[in-house]
């Protein structure tokens, strides 16, 4: 009968296995990894990830994550690649081949197509015998470490290994390349970041038709009347060049009907706010989000180069558009 054992105990086991091969892989880096992280950065085509099982799902984020961070690379499936998908692959691409024993048939099998392609291929495997070792250009080999499988069978220790130096990979060749968060929003323009990096006031502002806008010399009433059919919390006060005069708020209404101005015969220009905080359109959006914060107001006027008025933003706009969670 199988002896009893603690599952949180074996757990812990499993974690101190796969963190040893983790250390055992980091102490073994060296030249071999510098020359990989050069071929990246002086690729003139594409990353190309191939691995069968396990290492071909690792292979799938590692080339997610060299592309996230500025490295064109894909994952070519082996099995797929032996039924015309080598077709992807050119002779300046860099070919990574990642399997532990080297001898998988499937990713051997592609060696000789990638000879006759004459692309730079690279293994990454743990047996530096290997037919995969022997027919690769360059080679990163990982030391001997204990799978954390208890049957020493199932990819684990070396899967999560390979995980680690892949992130390593991408992260290294980015900053070496000089990557930039301007980039990496550049790169997910629908994520947070990249909207930050992205979206300009003039992206989100209301313009046109949408801004609430007046003449100076109009009546309150008409401010207010224009205000609510824009459905915004403030109206612009202009002259006759479009430029901006003055501004009134939902908040400066209140006040002034609290104390019992006729909104009939009182002219904006009297009750307006004047000079009012503006922001220029090619602003970032997260720019004008931070002026609003720090002078503890909702909304602004937006002006041009020519310093003419162009739209409102609010910052509930801001907001709506996911630039900040």
């Amino acid at each position: 009968m199988e002896q009893q054992f603690n599952i949180v105990n074996e757990a812990k086991n499993i974690f101190d296995k796969e963190i040893d091969a983790l250390l055992k892989v980091r102490d073994s880096l060296g030249e071999d990894f510098e020359t990989l992280v050069k071929l990246i950065v002086e690729c003139q085509g594409k990353v190309v990830l191939t691995g069968m099982g396990k290492p071909g799902h690792i292979g799938t984020k590692i080339a997610a994550t060299l592309a996230s961070l500025g490295t064109p690379s894909f994952f070519m499936h082996p099995g797929e690649a032996l039924h015309g998908d080598l077709g992807m692959v050119e002779k300046k691409d860099v070919v990574i081949i990642m399997s532990y024993s080297g001898e998988s048939d499937e990713v051997t099998r592609l060696m000789p197509t990638l000879h006759e392609i004459g692309c730079a291929t690279v293994a990454i495997t743990g047996k530096p015998k290997s037919t995969l070792a022997r027919e690769c250009n360059y080679h990163v080999f990982f030391p001997e470490f204990e799978e954390a499988c208890y049957m020493h069978l199932a990819p684990t220790s070396s899967t999560t290994a390979l995980l680690v130096l892949g992130d390593a990979l991408a992260l290294v060749a980015s900053r070496v390349k000089n990557y930039t968060k301007e980039d990496f929003g550049l790169h997910h323009p629908a994520g947070a970041l990249g909207k930050k990096l992205l979206v300009r006031v003039s992206n989100i502002m209301h313009s046109g038709n949408e801004n609430a806008i007046v003449p100076e010399g109009s009546s309150l009433k008409q401010a207010i009347v224009e205000m609510s059919a824009k459905g915004l919390s403030m109206v612009i006060i202009v002259d006759g060049e479009n430029r901006l005069k003055g501004i009134v708020t939902d908040g400066d209404l209140r006040r002034m009907l609290e104390r019992g101005i006729d909104v009939y015969n009182e002219t904006v220009d009297n009750v307006m706010t004047k000079p009012p905080k503006w922001i220029d359109e090619r602003e970032m959006a997260v720019n004008a989000l931070q002026r609003m914060t720090d002078m503890r107001i909702t909304g602004m006027p937006v002006l041009n180069s020519e310093e003419k008025v162009v739209g409102t933003i609010l910052m509930q706009d801001i907001y709506k558009a996911g630039i900040v969670k």
